[in-house]
């Protein structure tokens, strides 16, 4: 595989993964009720829209269809995502659950952007490098927007913490949740070995 093989990739990854926000966002914007948090969804959704255009472009420069490989990763975020949207939390506590979805979203897409720049740059691909920068300024502008309204809703989450002093049941709520659980658990057997080993000392292999 040659290294423009490699950006083929990661621009196919890319264009799959904006074209599933497209769908994504509007569900996010529907789901909180604070005006400022519903805009920030909203406004990024149109960047989005752009953002899919720009790679359009940038597969006419390299003569490819965008158009052949799925986005696992945003896949996996997107559904994480319907995990916040459909909880049954409400208000401050909601808003922090769609946030921190919307940054690990965020985040994905930077480090996306920022490999497949840095792999046209190698190439001398500078129209496409501009394109994707364009793009990269507007994902870690979101971010940062993000961050910002994460803060009235932490502090708003925080009171209402302090309202509450009921203890919550920690058993799983739904099928879904136990699943969950169950699997958090399973990862967690299965990093053991390597947490418990020495450092530079690989683990023993269990006798089969």
């Amino acid at each position: 595989m040659s290294l423009k093989d490699v950006l083929i990739e990661e621009l196919r990854d890319l264009y799959s993964a904006e074209n599933q926000l497209v769908k994504a966002l509007p569900k996010m914007a529907k789901a909180t009720k604070t005006a400022e948090l519903k805009s920030l969804f909203t406004t990024h959704l149109e960047e989005t829209k752009g953002q899919v255009e720009r790679l359009k472009q940038a597969f006419q420069i390299i003569g490819k269809k965008p158009t052949g490989q799925h986005c696992n990763g945003m896949e996996g975020l997107v559904e994480e995502g319907k995990d916040a949207i459909e909880s049954d939390e409400e208000g401050p506590v909601k808003d922090v659950e769609l946030i921190g979805a919307g940054l690990r979203v965020e985040h994905y897409e930077i480090a996306g952007y920022t490999a497949a720049i840095s792999i046209a740059k190698a190439l001398g691909q500078k129209e496409i490098v501009a394109l994707l920068s364009e793009t990269l300024k507007e994902e870690t502008a979101a971010s940062k927007k993000l961050i910002a309204e994460s803060k009235p809703a932490l502090k708003g989450a925080s009171a209402d913490e302090d309202a509450d002093e009921e203890e919550e049941d920690d058993k799983p709520k739904t099928a879904k949740e136990a699943e969950s659980k169950a699997k958090s658990e399973k990862d967690e057997a299965e990093a053991a070995p390597e947490l418990s080993a020495a450092p530079g000392k690989t683990p023993k292999s269990k006798k089969k």
